[in-house]
């Protein structure tokens, strides 16, 4: 699917939305989030890049009420491409688990192993180091997350375990 360059509250029928923020900070440096929206089977996919920070991260948040307004329940989040996620964000996760929850809905993350900081894996780090990555169902890639729990075989697929 296409981008269709709607802004992050903005609904269309059957499009992929996607929204950006870009912030400037420390100097000239800009700093972009992007969220962009997929569907795989019964799962509603956000892929979200760049940095979830406290000016960037209510973005993360609207998408995922979004989801829900629209009847989802089964939701994943496609972290791999998030370089630095703050409290703001780690924030917005527990929130969308709660919410998730509260609807009776499947919320999974996408996070890539622990690793060094150029893979994508800061936010593995972040919510180990924090405790709370326990919360979570997390898997390495979207097939993974997607696929309902099962192998080719039908064998059960775990989790990542912490």
């Amino acid at each position: 699917m296409g981008e269709t360059g709607e802004t992050p509250g903005s609904h269309g029928c059957g499009k992929v939305r996607s929204g950006e923020r870009e912030t400037e900070r420390r100097g000239f440096e800009r700093v972009t989030l992007k969220v962009k929206d997929a569907e795989r089977g019964d799962w509603a996919v956000l892929r979200v890049s760049g940095e979830m920070d406290l000016v960037t991260s209510p973005v993360v948040r609207q998408r995922v009420h979004d989801a829900v307004a629209d009847g989802r329940r089964s939701l994943v989040l496609d972290l791999a491409e998030v370089r630095f996620c703050d409290s703001s964000g780690v924030g917005v996760l527990i929130a969308a688990r709660r919410l998730m929850r509260s609807c009776q809905g499947r919320l999974r993350l996408i996070l890539p192993p622990q690793g060094g900081a150029a893979d994508g894996s800061h936010v593995n780090r972040v919510l180990g180091a924090l405790g709370v990555r326990r919360l979570f169902e997390i898997y390495p890639d979207l097939a993974t997350a997607t696929h309902e729990g099962r192998d080719a075989s039908g064998e059960p697929l775990p989790a990542q375990s912490a």
